[in-house]
């Protein structure tokens, strides 16, 4: 039998998550549960780079940690909480940033992103709009990560990065301390192919920065209005149809049961069924998985619930093993 794992998951705090996050982040982070220790952590501190809204952020936290727990997270079995509830993330931050060399920061995908905006702006400045915050990001996450001493990060290809920082700022330390403490070296796990990528309501990768998601909870009617308005050719209904470039079925692929996937397929190819009504099998398919969902959600995010006790009971967890890891650390460095 395979040695138990540890499993870390960071989560954005921006808002209620789409049906995309779903079936890309949410479904395999729950799957990975079942055969491995799981640790999943709202990521608020980081949020603070691009939110300066306290109300909004208040709510985007709630929010987020609500619709994870009503998709079916159970936190017996995982360990919930919110990062800005473990102290020992950022004093860990401090002593990494003692080991890692700036020309690494210089050269981070998201710092050199916005210094390529502002060279194509014609800005003098290239770090204008800048913060330490975004500079010291990859820092902070692989405090975040090797605080737990986790084995395992799953990420979208696009984060590959920050796990190789991760992984090169815990060999500094182990080589300057190995002798006393040696952090894990954590490795990434990737989607595979391009099955977890959902297409938008615009045929675009679904995302918030294009205004093209669908909402986990939208309200019934709100979830029908915006199924129904997904663009779709001028095909009579009578002619048959290719159902893989059609983004109504491209969605009803990842949610509907393979029978239904394929009855559905077979009608559009052989003609006589038009995408009105192919789109009232995904409105169905979609309310039908997530109204139960929606009705948790909404229990949870309702003032006196037991979403505060439940992140405070996974934040004592936390702390258990981040003290454990920094009271190593510590040691190591001589500050004990």
């Amino acid at each position: 039998m395979a040695a138990t794992k540890t499993y870390l998951t960071g989560i954005q705090t921006s808002g209620m998550p789409h049906i995309g996050n779903y079936i890309g982040a949410i479904k395999p982070a729950l799957a990975a549960a079942d055969a491995n220790t799981t640790l999943y952590f709202l990521a608020d501190y980081h949020s603070l780079n691009s939110v300066k809204d306290p109300a909004r952020l208040r709510q985007d936290i709630r929010s987020v940690a609500a619709t994870w727990l009503a998709c079916g997270l159970d936190p017996e079995r995982t360990v919930i909480y919110r990062q800005s509830s473990i102290p020992e993330v950022f004093e860990l931050a401090t002593i990494l940033a003692s080991v890692t060399a700036k020309g690494l920061m210089n050269r981070a995908h998201a710092y050199k992103a916005a210094r390529d905006r502002n060279e194509a702006a014609g800005v003098a400045e290239l770090d204008a709009g800048v913060n330490m915050g975004l500079f010291n990001y990859p820092i902070l996450m692989a405090a975040d990560i090797l605080v737990m001493e986790a084995d395992v990060v799953p990420v979208g290809r696009d984060q590959v990065q920050h796990i190789e920082y991760t992984a090169d700022i815990a060999k500094s330390f182990n080589h300057l301390y190995g002798e006393s403490y040696a952090f894990p070296i954590p490795e990434g796990a990737y989607p595979e192919g391009e099955a977890s990528i959902l297409p938008g309501v615009d045929g675009r990768k679904m995302s918030k920065s294009y205004d093209n998601h669908i909402p986990i909870f939208l309200p019934e009617s709100r979830l029908k209005k915006t199924v129904r308005r997904i663009p779709t050719d001028s095909t009579p209904v009578e002619d048959p149809k290719d159902p893989d470039t059609s983004v109504p079925f491209q969605l009803l692929a990842q949610f509907a049961a393979p029978e239904r996937t394929a009855d559905v397929r077979k009608r559009l190819e052989a003609g006589g069924m038009g995408w009105g009504e192919l789109k009232n099998e995904l409105f169905d398919v979609l309310n039908t998985l997530f109204t139960p969902m929606r009705d948790r959600y909404e229990e949870l995010i309702a003032p006196g619930s037991d979403l505060d006790d439940i992140l405070a009971a996974g934040a004592d967890r936390a702390r258990a093993r981040s003290r454990a890891t920094l009271a190593k650390v510590r040691t190591a460095v001589g500050i004990d």
